[in-house]
């Protein structure tokens, strides 16, 4: 039997719909609101419901919040735009990456972790068993002490590397995927070190047909990918939009080089839009509505010049691979 789990509750994975695989709605990170980083803040829940309203009137029907406990969820805040819009959201268990980590614990917290001044003590002070049973607690109970629970868990590395505590998260992640059947999905910073990753969850025994890795598309390297999809993971292209990396042209090309290698099921897309200025409703920026309006015929064109099915790939991308991949399989 498996099932997607959104905040509120357990659905069949058919009920997913058209999935948006990595995004951002509403938070206040710790780390970027301490050194006056106001681009990153995404602190006005109700700009945040105009842009996932704006997605569902071009038929969306889920996103995927990536937002772990180190990057300042408002877990109810989400909630209340997931009832208000009728969008359905996943739920995120588990860390980012090491240098957020040097930043202030916020309150609501600390009767449910202890009382460190930041992510990084509290992280180094734990063992991976007691970091586990946190993300345990969370895709079980609830995120922060809500009733709202996860539907997957995650951790994160650096750029070419994985500090000590990347390597201690990544463990109590894998091992809190072990007790929940939870799916895992990993930070790649610039898309490095997912090779790295894969090796200390085999060493962990997970199954890599749960795991997605993110931000696949900041490293455009088509032999890279092709490693990394046979292990059987999922490659999450999550950048959509954000020309500064890389232009659309490189994105789609990639995607279709490895459809042509068969490994078409292994494909998320998704748009990480974690900025005011990636925003429509906060600063006019490409917004939620960006994929599905301009995105996604753009592909089906480019895939039909190449000979391919792009409506059929769209489906896979959007519908049925994250059915796949966010299921918990008992």
């Amino acid at each position: 039997m498996s099932f997607i789990r959104t905040l509120d509750a357990d659905i069949s994975p058919q009920e997913l719909g058209f999935t948006y695989s990595h995004e951002h709605i509403v938070c206040r990170p710790a780390y970027w609101s301490e050194r006056g980083e106001d681009d990153l803040l995404l602190d006005d829940p109700e700009k945040s419901l105009l842009d996932v309203m704006d997605f569902k009137n071009l038929g969306g029907q889920t996103i995927v919040d990536a937002t772990a406990v180190d990057y300042g969820r408002d877990v109810p805040a989400v909630y209340g735009i997931m009832q208000r819009s009728g969008v359905k959201i996943v739920g995120t268990a588990g860390f980012n990456k090491s240098f957020l980590w040097d930043a202030s614990i916020k309150e609501e917290l600390r009767p449910l972790i202890g009382d460190y001044r930041t992510y990084a003590e509290w992280i180094d002070a734990s063992s991976i068993n007691e970091l586990a049973d946190f993300v345990i607690r969370e895709v079980e109970e609830g995120l922060e002490g809500t009733p709202f629970r996860a539907g997957q868990v995650k951790f994160g590395t650096g750029y070419n590397r994985i500090t000590p505590l990347e390597e201690k998260t990544l463990r109590a992640v894998a091992r809190a995927h072990h007790e929940t059947k939870a799916p895992v999905h990993s930070h790649t910073e610039v898309g490095t070190m997912a090779l790295e990753q894969i090796e200390l969850l085999r060493s962990e025994k997970v199954d890599l047909e749960f795991l997605s890795l993110g931000h696949m598309d900041r490293n455009p390297d088509p032999y890279y990918y092709e490693q990394i999809a046979s292990t059987g993971a999922f490659l999450s292209f999550d950048g959509i939009a954000k020309i500064k990396y890389a232009p659309e042209s490189t994105r789609i090309a990639l995607i279709l080089d490895l459809v042509r290698k068969g490994y078409a099921d292994q494909i998320l897309v998704s748009g990480d839009t974690a900025r005011k200025t990636y925003y429509k409703h906060y600063d006019y920026g490409p917004g939620l509505e960006h994929i599905v309006g301009k995105w996604v015929p753009r592909f089906i064109d480019e895939a039909g010049r190449a000979g391919l099915d792009g409506e059929a790939l769209i489906r896979k991308f959007f519908v049925d691979n994250p059915a796949r991949c966010f299921a918990f399989k008992r």
